[in-house]
């Protein structure tokens, strides 16, 4: 397989800036198995493709306001940080990425929120745009918790973060509404447009539906590359043959 098979041009025009208002009301393109053929329908339509006894398996993860804005010791230069996965709760050791990460070396502090109520500091780099911060903070890990959901944000993806600012609202439009485990730093996207109105006729159906949790990690915001294999839903590293082109 060769990288190039997975270029292609996306116009911007193309791509929904917004939801649209009720979640089951987005487009939805069904391929049929047996004849190849393609129709495009709307996504509250799915109840017609699932019959008594059939089961939907979902994933419950909860995303949460992984992204913070902050300052650079020194300089004040501006800088994001996607917090990814937490490694030690008790040294408060995160996995992140870091935007822009060139100057952003290993001893840098790291300031974020109203009179710097949380400061990090590089312990090591990951890869290119990765790094792992120490938050130096000396409360219960509750409350740690507690100042990252106050003052953090929910991560969108890049292409529609280059078309508009991330907005409170987005909080509620990405997440799925069966969301329960939180920990994931972007959402399985084809769950969001599953409505509770959907789900009530899949239950009348006798549709059964099934959960499970898988975390969404750094394989989300990882590019393609050759000779190893990123697992997008739990942050994993496999080493491949080196003939695959992961995803």
């Amino acid at each position: 397989m060769k990288l190039s098979q997975f270029r292609f041009n996306l116009p911007k025009e193309l791509i929904a800036e917004k939801p649209v208002r009720n979640r089951d009301e987005a487009r939805m393109m069904v391929v049929h198995r047996d004849s190849g053929d393609v129709e495009h329908r709307v996504f509250k339509e799915f109840i017609n493709y699932v019959d008594e006894g059939d089961v939907v398996v979902a994933n419950n993860t909860k995303v949460f306001p992984a992204l913070l804005d902050g300052e650079k010791e020194k300089t004040g230069a501006k800088i994001e940080v996607l917090l990814l996965r937490e490694l030690n709760e008790e040294m408060c050791l995160w996995d992140v990425i870091v935007d822009p990460a060139r100057k952003i070396r290993i001893g840098n502090k790291l300031y974020f929120g109203t009179n710097d109520a949380l400061v990090a500091e590089v312990v090591d780099n990951t890869t290119s745009r990765g790094r792992t911060i120490r938050f130096l903070f000396d409360g219960p890990h509750s409350e740690f918790i507690k100042i990252v959901r106050s003052m953090g944000r929910t991560p969108l993806p890049d292409e529609l973060r280059r078309l508009r600012d991330i907005e409170k609202k987005d909080a509620e439009d990405y997440q799925t509404i069966y969301a329960k485990v939180e920990g994931s730093t972007a959402a399985p996207i084809a769950g969001l447009h599953f409505s509770r109105e959907l789900l009530k006729r899949m239950e009348i159906k006798d549709v059964l539906w099934k959960e499970l949790t898988v975390h969404c990690g750094m394989g989300e915001f990882k590019n393609i590359r050759r000779g190893y294999h990123d697992d997008a839903c739990s942050g994993e590293r496999r080493d491949d043959t080196g003939q695959d082109i992961p995803l």
